[in-house]
């Protein structure tokens, strides 16, 4: 894995215009490189080590203390985080220009509970159709020893981009 700390991560949000000017797996692979933003919600999990390809998209994650929950493990929020992420990009990186999605539902099996001494999980999401309005998709997160931590099932709404926001909106 990669040093963590070599570069600065920038968060933010990409205008509608941008991310309509470009097909999903550009969109996607911006965001990885540094080209564009990362979407605020990751500096939670701080996700490392990205690869994307059409349909695949994977990164690491290192859970730790400030993801407990009263019962002292890891958050279930921290797992629906990643996998959530990892499907909703994976069906990003398919989809022309000028297209955009949203999770609709999704599922999520938690198999073993991770802890701030799990070390680095990898998150993996691989799309199973993508349709004209809807797309599926499917997520696993492993430990460094390839167990099982959790997996989920998606579904997503696919849609235009809108392209000529009003001023203000």
């Amino acid at each position: 894995m990669h040093d963590r700390t070599a570069r600065k991560v920038e968060y933010g949000v990409t205008s509608t215009e941008v991310m309509a000017s470009m097909a999903g797996i550009d969109f996607v692979r911006a965001i990885f490189n540094g080209r564009l933003p990362a979407p605020p919600i990751m500096q939670t999990v701080e996700p490392f080590d990205f690869t994307a390809e059409p349909g695949v998209v994977a990164f690491h994650s290192t859970p730790a203390f400030r993801h407990y929950n009263p019962i002292g493990s890891v958050h279930g929020g921290y797992a629906a985080t990643l996998l959530d992420s990892a499907m909703g990009l994976a069906v990003h990186s398919m989809l022309p220009p000028g297209t955009g999605y949203t999770t609709l539902e999704f599922k999520i099996s938690f198999i073993r509970g991770m802890t701030k001494d799990t070390g680095p999980v990898r998150s993996e999401g691989r799309t199973l159709n993508i349709g004209r309005r809807a797309a599926t998709a499917e997520a696993r997160i492993t430990d460094a020893k390839g167990r099982l931590l959790a997996h989920a099932t998606t579904t997503c709404l696919v849609f235009e981009l809108p392209t000529d926001t009003p001023k203000g909106m």
